[in-house]
């Protein structure tokens, strides 16, 4: 199966102009070491990380990783064709933010006084969609679920109401155009059928043929 065929982006002028924000998909058997092979790739380019999700995906025995690097079409094209190399790894995508629809998840420690005390900042939260998630007397957790562009915002708006502590996923995506890779996996199971099972003959016939 060649590794062209199996990278899936569609190419727009814009690509190839600089650099931008790309997610890679990445379809794979849950194997040890596989998370560090990838993560060698990106560190022999010098490549920086921003994000890196792994999760079950919708087929059983199977992981997707999405990872978000910020490089040029070209650059992304060559990583996705490496990591495709790997022998776990069954399908590689990459898309720009306008193929994706993507969200993260934020969560908010705030001092449970200044929400109590303070309108603004029990408004901010509802501005901002924030649900609770533990309500203690020293203090509240709230989350958010959306861009990072949005969460960010909510941080430097509770930064002067005690925002004790925050911390936020990295992201988790879904290809807007994707039919599911178990589509995909059906063709490649028409293209390159698996061996059938053969039965042996002799399977029970041991004593028979093995005595001397």
């Amino acid at each position: 199966m060649s590794t062209e065929n199996t990278l899936e982006h569609k190419i727009d002028k814009a690509d190839l102009e600089g650099k931008q924000e790309y997610t890679i998909t990445v379809y794979a058997e849950n194997r040890i070491g596989l998370l560090n092979r990838i993560a060698i790739i990106f560190s022999k380019r010098k490549i920086n990380i921003e994000s890196i999700n792994s999760s079950a995906s919708e087929i059983e025995g199977i992981h997707r990783f999405n990872i978000v690097i910020t490089e040029s079409y070209e650059v992304v094209r060559k990583l996705s064709r490496q990591i495709e190399k790997q022998i776990e790894v069954l399908k590689v995508y990459f898309n720009t933010n306008e193929e994706i629809i993507w969200q993260e998840l934020a969560l908010y420690k705030v001092s449970t006084d200044e929400i109590a005390e303070k309108v603004t900042v029990e408004r901010l939260l509802r501005q901002y969609g924030a649900s609770a998630v533990v309500i203690r007397k020293d203090y509240t957790v709230f989350a958010v679920t959306g861009h990072r562009e949005e969460t960010d915002a909510l941080v430097k708006a509770l930064e002067p109401y005690e925002l004790i502590e925050f911390v936020r996923s990295a992201r988790v995506a879904i290809i807007k155009d994707s039919a599911g890779f178990h589509e995909k996996l059906k063709e490649f199971e028409a293209f390159e059928p698996g061996e059938e099972l053969v039965e042996n003959e002799f399977l029970d016939k041991g004593e028979k043929i093995f005595t001397m």
